[in-house]
């Protein structure tokens, strides 16, 4: 990461950009080296939607875990055909998968949190990682409300577990309200 990119995020300055200029100043600063970390919840949606408006081509890429339910397949969907979007999908090493499952059966992770870790690891850690080892920033629906452990994330920090690149969280501040209003009045498929 650019030294003056750094600089600027450690300084704090951009935390009261609006979550569109936020977008904007990630996607125009790390070109197709940020990418959207997308699981198709109204926070992923509504930051595509900002996106595409100042870049049709902008990354999005989701972790197809294996497990996922049919509505997020339905609104990857519908979000494809609207944006005209090429959607990066990773999916865990089928080997490790295979060999889980073999192991410790197809709900592991119903029976202890070692389990939990390991599917966790092999479904989702994992294909993350190979996923940001090819960017410089990345772009998160995030928000401080959610739950008690965002209530201090950031709308732009230096991702010390990822090998220091950017994380960038534009809706950091905003409302469930907020966000479903963008969504609806923005039309955004959810």
């Amino acid at each position: 990461m650019d030294a003056s990119v750094k600089a600027v995020i450690e300084q704090g300055t951009l935390e009261a950009t609006s979550a569109q200029e936020l977008v904007r100043w990630a996607l125009e600063t790390f070109g197709q080296r940020v990418a959207l970390a997308s699981s198709f919840s109204a926070e992923d949606v509504a930051i595509i939607d900002m996106m595409v408006k100042v870049n049709p081509k902008a990354r999005i890429f989701t972790l197809d875990t294996g497990r996922l339910n049919q509505e997020t397949y339905d609104v990857m969907d519908k979000i494809r055909e609207k944006y005209h979007l090429a959607i990066e999908v990773m999916f865990p090493k089928a080997e490790a998968v295979e060999a889980m499952v073999r192991e410790r059966g197809l709900n592991l992770f119903y029976h202890s949190i070692e389990n939990r870790k390991l599917c966790c690891g092999i479904r989702k850690v994992e294909p993350l990682n190979r996923a940001l080892a090819t960017v410089d920033a990345w772009i998160t629906g995030l928000r401080r409300e959610q739950v008690v452990t965002r209530a201090t994330v950031k709308k732009v920090d230096i991702d010390a577990d990822h090998g220091g690149i950017a994380k960038i969280n534009p809706l950091a501040d905003w409302t469930w309200e907020q966000t479903m209003d963008y969504v609806k009045q923005q039309a955004v498929p959810y």
